[in-house]
This record gives structure tokens, sequence and C-alpha cells, in this order.
């Protein structure tokens, strides 16, 4: 059976200090209505930024990607830049926030050409107060990739593949988790879920 968090979540909500969850099917995502937590991470010049701030400014699409190493995470990325104009007209901005250090998330801005912001959550303290971080499977070359994409900052975890959809408040109306990271939200499926939250 696939565990698949769309829409309807029956799990309880991650706390925010818990331990990264043992594998990407025991994590525990916020739920639906729930708001996102407060948290600190870097942009691409390495500068602080509060991520309430940001959406407090317009209601957000948030991506969670496992890092630029990850092929699946580079073409969902590459997706959504193909999308984002529509996203946009939709009322909405893009962020998407991953492990990797400042200056490997501007590496894959240039490589892939994205508009939208990139953030860095490098040590995992906002994806694990989602409730989407997990330990990451422990052989030499993830472990390896992980620490050299995020400045030495991971401590061993992973973000499950992850979308949700904020509105300025920070609450969160509608969210797409799924365990298995080949699985990504289709881009119509995702523009059709923004139209219809208008």
């Amino acid at each position: 059976m696939k565990y698949l968090f769309l829409l309807a979540i029956t799990c309880l909500s991650f706390p925010v200090f818990a331990q990264f969850a043992e594998d990407a099917h025991s994590i525990s995502p916020l739920l639906i209505s729930e708001e996102i937590p407060a948290a600190t991470l870097l942009n691409t010049d390495n500068q602080p930024v509060q991520i309430r701030d940001i959406v407090k400014q317009k209601p957000s699409v948030l991506i969670f990607y496992r890092g630029g190493w990850c092929p699946y995470c580079n073409a969902h990325l590459a997706q959504i830049a193909g999308i984002e104009d529509e996203i946009i007209k939709a009322g909405y901005q893009v962020i998407a926030v991953s492990p990797d250090a400042p200056e490997q998330l501007q590496v894959t801005v240039d490589k892939k050409e994205l508009k939208y912001t990139l953030l860095s959550d490098g040590d995992g303290t906002f994806c694990k107060a989602m409730g989407i971080a997990y330990k990451s499977p422990d052989h030499k070359w993830k472990t390896n990739q992980l620490q050299k994409h995020s400045g030495g900052k991971n401590p061993g975890f992973l973000p499950v593949p992850s979308v949700f959809v904020v509105d300025k408040n920070g609450d969160i109306l509608f969210e797409y988790i799924n365990p298995d990271y080949k699985h990504r939200i289709d881009g119509k499926l995702l523009l059709a879920v923004l139209n219809a939250l208008k």
C-alpha cells in the first residue's frame, strides 16, 4: 500500500523538537488548516530570511525537495518553472526548500534557469517542524552527497518530497506528500488545485 498524503490526512502533526522519522513512511506531516512554523532559512545570497515573512507577502506554493543532486527533484523543479507564469496568474508565488547550502541552490538556479525562490534548510529544522524529515538511508554515497551539498550542515536527514499550498497567514490549504521520491505532483493537477482554491 502506498502512503500518499493528499488533501485528507489522518496522522498526527509532528512536534517541532522531535527526532527525525525513521524512514519516509513514518513521517507525520502537519495537517491541512495548520499553520506552518516560524523558521529562519538562508537564501541564495547566504542571507537569513524568515519563511513566515515571505509567505505573508503572497499565498505560496511551498515545495520541499531532496537536493540539486537528485534527478527527480531537478525534473520537478523544471516542470514547476514551466508553469510558473500560470501559478503567478492564479495568485501564488513559488518557494522551494531543500537541505542544499546557498551556493548549491545558486547552482540549481543557474542550471535550470529558475526564477522562483530557493531557500536552504541545511540542518533540517524547518523540514522537521513540517513533519516531513526522516533519517537518510545509511550508505556512503548518499551521506557524502548530503554533506557536500549542505556545506557540512546536514545531520543525516532527507525531506520527503512535498508540496504545500499556504495562504498569507501561513495556514495550509492543500498538501501533496509521497514517500516514494520518484513520484511528484503533476503540474496540471497543481494548477487545478490552485484555481479551485481561489
